[in-house]
């Protein structure tokens, strides 16, 4: 991988001296017959052995010189625009993440190709094309973590962005078009029994007994909701069992972690979300950026389909996440209630993986019922959402920006640093 000091030396070499309009104009006279390439050369100062190439058709004349762009001009500038959008929307990407969105584009492109190209080269000199219109900052030194204080500048900064897409988009008073989708966990394990005291101090799960199983949960402000998306650790449960016993028009996925990624984020907003979502438009779907699940499919399809995406700060989900401040909890209480495990922590419940979608089932009605309803409204008031009120989130869970230092250790490096568009930085709103 070629070091940025090599690439300058190549930018720093000697830049042609001659223009496309003396090359095409030399063309035409040798093509004219009215004089031989090395007089026409001569005459219009242009190389001898480039022009000889336009005229024997192996270089295309306009054509650019060196190695072909990776991905297309026009691409690069849906990149760009692409990275405006998520700024403007809470998220602005690193480094890792644009060059991750612009392998998809060369993969779109090269799709017998089984990995793409794109590298530190192409970033440098990506960097290099659009100096004018990206700009690279540190991220903000922030103590990572949940912590029991936020920062006000990201809570304030939020409220902002929420401000404007509802003035913009017309939501004031439309709770209905209003979601936030949020994920929460459920640790499994083997039933507890109870043995004699000289026999066992009480039951030990065996390592690798437990299953971890998440729920992507999605409601709008009025309290109706988007059928669950349960997304299991590994594998599916032997048998299509979980399926029949589990809530209606429930989607099924799973990974290794048993956890959302951006391939299942995906396959729920394009084959779940905009077909229960209804057709009217336009809607805004609020989310915890902190795990970046979004990738430039479901991007393009969102603006496509006139949803807007709106990320919430990192680690502030406990006080903005209107799921996070009462639904959840009430889901779990249900479920330990239904398998009689009194003893059942936050996280961890006694119930298998083939069990599981069955119990949910009747857990999930909750949600249904006045009760379960009427806290997922005052979820999303709780946390200003809606109605939209700043000044719901009490000032005693928010940080001052005074008191906010640069955090003791080495100096961020390139990988961690973000990328914003000079547009963000200027305040310009997105192009449609």
């Amino acid at each position: 991988m070629p070091s940025r000091n090599h690439l300058d030396k190549i930018g720093r070499r000697k830049k042609k001296k001659w223009t496309e309009e003396a090359m095409e104009r030399a063309l035409v006279e040798v093509k004219s017959g009215r004089c031989t390439v090395r007089q026409a050369a001569k005459d219009f100062g242009v190389p001898k052995s480039s022009l000889g190439d336009r005229v024997s058709g192996r270089v295309t004349p306009g054509s650019r010189s060196g190695p072909a762009q990776l991905i297309t001009a026009a691409d690069e500038e849906l990149l760009v625009e692409f990275s405006l959008y998520m700024s403007k929307h809470g998220f602005p990407l690193t480094k890792q993440q644009l060059v991750s969105f612009a392998s998809s584009i060369y993969k779109r492109q090269h799709r017998r190709v089984a990995f793409s190209k794109l590298g530190q080269t192409w970033w440098l000199n990506f960097r290099k094309r659009q100096e004018k219109n990206i700009s690279i900052q540190p991220a903000d030194s922030v103590v990572r973590g949940r912590t029991v204080c936020v920062r006000k500048e990201a809570v304030d900064h939020f409220f902002h962005l929420l401000n404007n897409v509802m003035d913009t988009h017309g939501l004031r008073d439309k709770p209905h078009h209003i979601f936030n989708c949020n994920e929460t966990g459920f640790q499994l394990g083997r039933k507890r029994v109870n043995l004699p005291k000289s026999a066992s101090l009480g039951y030990k799960a065996a390592p690798g007994s437990r299953d971890h199983i998440s729920i992507l949960a999605c409601f709008s402000a009025t309290g109706n909701d988007i059928p669950p998306y349960i997304i299991y650790s590994k594998a599916y449960p032997g048998g299509v069992c979980y399926k029949t016993q589990g809530p209606p028009n429930a989607l099924y996925g799973w990974s290794d972690s048993g956890c959302i990624n951006s391939d299942l984020f995906k396959k729920w907003f394009l084959k779940h979300f905009l077909v229960h979502v209804g057709k009217e438009r336009p809607l805004l779907l609020i989310f915890d950026g902190h795990k970046s699940p979004v990738n430039l499919e479901v991007v393009e399809a969102a603006r496509n389909e006139d949803v807007i995406l709106l990320c919430l700060p990192s680690h502030c989900s406990h006080i903005l996440q209107p799921l996070d401040t009462g639904l959840f909890v009430l889901l779990k209480q249900r479920f330990a209630a239904l398998i009689g495990d009194g003893c059942a922590t936050d996280t961890h419940f006694a119930v298998s993986k083939k069990e599981f979608s069955g119990v949910f089932k009747e857990t999930y009605q909750v949600a249904k019922e006045e009760e379960g309803v009427q806290i997922v409204r005052e979820g999303f008031r709780k946390c200003g959402i809606y109605p939209l009120n700043h000044f719901a989130i009490s000032d005693g869970n928010l940080m001052p920006s005074h008191n906010m230092g640069p955090v003791a250790g080495p100096t961020l490096s390139t990988a961690a640093q973000v990328l914003h568009t000079v547009g963000d930085l200027t305040g310009a709103e997105p192009t449609s």
